[in-house]
Parts: structure tokens; C-alpha cells; sequence
């Protein structure tokens, strides 16, 4: 079983088709909206705090049965990647790994740094006022169809909270500070000429991973990789590295290979 946690702005039927392949693959896809996302409740882009997010998904993974019967996996994109990796390391739940693509532990709010300096300022005195997340469709993939599909997608957004994007900032710094210390078999996967989370939030990351942590680097691709000219071999990747770990127990997995 792999549980899915989706990136900003969008919701979780846009990985109806990563759905459809691990089925194929006697794998299932459990997933949900974040809150202020998709079809769930909250002002769009918003949220009270990041603690919030990481108990919607402790609510979440509970109200799945049967859960510890089976290998389960927990899978986050671009801003689920950064909570799968704040709930692993705050919770450390007993999973058979880890999957993070295109995190965005370090993305394009750094290199706006007025901007950045305007969310450090006013995200704690109106943290509920709303401005546009800045997120180009046009970096998400090199599909056409895949660009325009997000643009009239009527469950999109391209808007974030000052407290949602200060939050976001400081869950960034505790997850570097904590970095080391992260238990979990550890899947990376980055497109290569990602301009939204670029790919050394992916490549420092693995570094200080002291378990097992494979860091795949995938040529030309943009930020989705599961929505790419060539995703098949993305999820032939992932396909593999999900059945070794669905017979290798986590626990006698050491070292690093990237």
C-alpha cells in the first residue's frame, strides 16, 4: 500500500493514473486533499500550522483497516514531500519506506528575497491574508496536455497564506536541523531541470540520510516527473524499489547508495 500526500495548489486526482499503475502492479493508492486543497474544507492555500497538516494525516492513516498487515509506504510530492518527511521524522511511524519527488526544500521563494523578507514580516501579523503562490504551470512538465489540463482544472489553485508560506519556512529549517536523524528506507527522485523545488533539495537531503537513501536524478524532466515525457520509466523505478523493500525488513538496511 502506498499513501499519498499531494503538492500545493493541486489534489489528489491528479495521481489517478499513478493509481492505476500500482494497482496493476498489486499495489494500492490511498490518498486525500490536504485541507485548504481539492475537494477538502479551509481556505484555499491556508492553514492554521503545519502541526495541523501532520494530524489531518495521523487522522488519515488511522482510518485506514488493515493497515499494519501489509507493506505500506508513505509517497509526498513537492509540499507533501516535505510533510512526509516532517511526519517521519516527528511521528516515526513503522513503514517499509519512504518516497519523496521534487521536494521543495529549497524552491524559488528563496531567490525573491523581497518577497521572502515581506513573508517573514507580515506572515505573523496578518498570516490569514492571501497572495499568489507564483507557481508557472509551465514548469510543471514538458506535456502540453499535462500544462493545460492543470490550468482548467477547476480544483487548482495558485494561491498561498503569509502564515501558510511562514510555516512553510520554518518547517523547511527543523527538517534540515533534523535531517540526520531520519529512520526511514528513503527513496529521492528529482527532475533534473526542476524550476520550482530545485534538485538539490533532493541531492543535500540524501547526504545526511544515515539509513538507506537511493537518489535518483531524472535527465531534462521538470518538476512533476510523474506527469513527464517519460514517466513510464519513473514508475518502473519506483515499481522496483517499492518490491525489494516489500520482502527486505527496514531494519537490516544500512548505508547510504546514491
Amino acid at each position: 500500500m502506498v499513501i499519498l500526500l499531494h503538492g500545493l495548489g493541486e489534489h489528489s486526482s491528479r495521481y489517478a493514473h499513478l493509481g492505476k499503475f500500482l494497482i496493476e502492479n498489486r499495489f494500492s493508492l490511498k490518498s486525500f486533499d490536504l485541507r485548504g486543497h481539492g475537494k477538502s474544507e479551509g481556505k484555499r492555500g491556508d492553514t492554521p500550522s503545519y502541526d495541523a497538516f501532520l494530524k489531518d494525516i495521523d487522522v488519515f492513516i488511522m482510518s485506514i483497516p488493515g493497515l499494519l498487515s501489509k507493506p505500506h509506504f508513505l509517497y509526498g510530492h513537492s509540499l507533501g514531500a516535505i510533510l512526509a518527511i516532517s511526519y517521519v521524522l516527528s511521528r516515526n511511524p513503522p513503514l517499509n519506506g519512504v518516497i519523496c519527488t521534487g521536494v521543495a526544500l529549497h524552491n524559488a521563494l528563496e531567490t525573491q528575497r523581497i518577497k521572502l523578507a515581506l513573508v517573514k514580516i507580515l506572515g505573523r501579523v496578518i498570516p490569514r491574508l492571501t497572495i499568489p503562490s507564483g507557481l508557472d504551470p509551465n514548469a510543471l512538465s514538458r506535456d502540453p496536455e499535462i500544462v493545460n489540463s492543470y490550468i482548467n482544472d477547476p480544483l487548482v489553485h495558485d494561491h498561498a497564506s503569509l502564515g501558510f508560506a511562514l510555516g512553510m519556512v520554518k518547517e523547511i529549517a527543523t527538517v534540515w536541523e533534523n535531517a540526520y536523524r531520519f529512520p526511514a528506507p528513503l527513496l529521492m527522485m528529482h527532475g533534473e531541470k526542476d524550476m520550482l523545488a530545485f534538485p538539490n533539495s533532493s541531492s543535500e537531503f540524501a547526504r545526511f540520510v544515515k539509513k538507506n537513501c537511493t537518489l535518483k536524478i531524472w535527465e531534462e524532466m521538470y518538476h512533476e516527473i510523474h506527469n513527464e515525457i517519460g514517466k513510464e520509466m519513473v514508475f518502473d523505478y519506483l515499481l522496483e524499489w517499492l518490491n525489494i523493500r516489500t520482502v527486505i525488513s527496514p531494519s537490516t538496511e544500512t548505508g547510504n547508495n546514491f
